[in-house]
């Protein structure tokens, strides 16, 4: 036989997996009519609690009572989008623009790159 505590715990964790999945924090593709795909991203944090105490009856029969509760929250929060045009992938933040140089250039580096992808392309097809 269990003990009460185990059946209150197994609840607050399956209610908890029911709410946190991997669609939680990548979100499902979202296609617009002009080809671009945006998926997307997100924080999430969560925390759960519970507890309980054995308590003496005061019945006739000296019954052992259970008293116990159980509490979770969860915090979802938008991150970014994944951008997918024309075959490459960018991110799009949803925070605040960069404060330090650091950050920005962190930022400007996927541009870069496909600018130099495309770059090189065009050089390609212009040498054939």
């Amino acid at each position: 036989m269990s003990h009460p505590i185990e059946d209150l715990m197994s609840t607050t964790m399956q209610k908890i997996k029911e709410m946190v999945d991997a669609n939680t924090i990548v979100g499902s593709p979202i296609s617009t009519v002009d080809g671009i795909t945006l998926i997307p991203i997100s924080r999430l944090s969560f925390g759960f609690a519970s507890g309980g105490s054995d308590i003496k009856g005061k019945t006739a029969n000296d019954q052992q009572l259970f008293g116990g509760g159980g509490g979770a929250g969860v915090h979802l929060t938008p991150v970014a989008f994944i951008i997918i045009s024309n075959g490459s992938a960018r991110i799009l933040p949803v925070a605040p623009p960069a404060n330090t140089t650091v950050d920005r250039v962190i930022d400007l580096v996927p541009d870069v790159m496909d600018r130099i992808k495309n770059y090189l392309a065009e050089r390609k097809e212009s040498k054939e």
